[in-house]
């Protein structure tokens, strides 16, 4: 039982140092969480229900989880095949559509979340 304990604790640190390796060194992740803030701020300044913290939240998470997948494809990617390779751009551009998808899924949650607020917003 010791053991197993201290190999769940010992992947959850590296867990986190790979999480703090994506923040330091990738600027897509960084975009994605100077967004992800923005709409945190968003929702305690629109005060979004409970339903909808949980819409946002798995939303932020999944655009995050792909951009970290997306980048971890890249990088084996380029240290399979460090020249230009016509099979290995396509493996990329498929990685990176898997991005798009969650980000335009998630400005769907944010228009469903938002529009509504920020409309009545204009409107007084």
């Amino acid at each position: 039982m010791k053991k197993f304990i201290l190999g769940r604790f010992k992947a959850i640190c590296y867990s986190i140092t790979g999480a703090l390796h994506l923040i330091k060194t990738e600027n897509a992740i960084q975009a994605q969480l100077f967004f992800s803030l923005c709409f945190v701020v968003a929702g305690f300044y629109f005060e979004i229900s409970k339903i909808e913290w949980m819409f946002q939240i798995l939303a932020i998470g999944m655009i995050l989880f792909s951009e970290a997948l997306n980048t971890a494809i890249e990088k084996i990617s380029d240290f399979i095949h460090p020249d230009y390779n016509k099979k290995i751009g396509l493996i990329k551009d498929i990685s990176a559509g898997s991005v798009f998808f969650s980000v335009v899924f998630g400005l769907i949650v944010a228009l469903l979340i938002y529009y509504p607020k920020i409309s009545l917003f204009i409107l007084f």
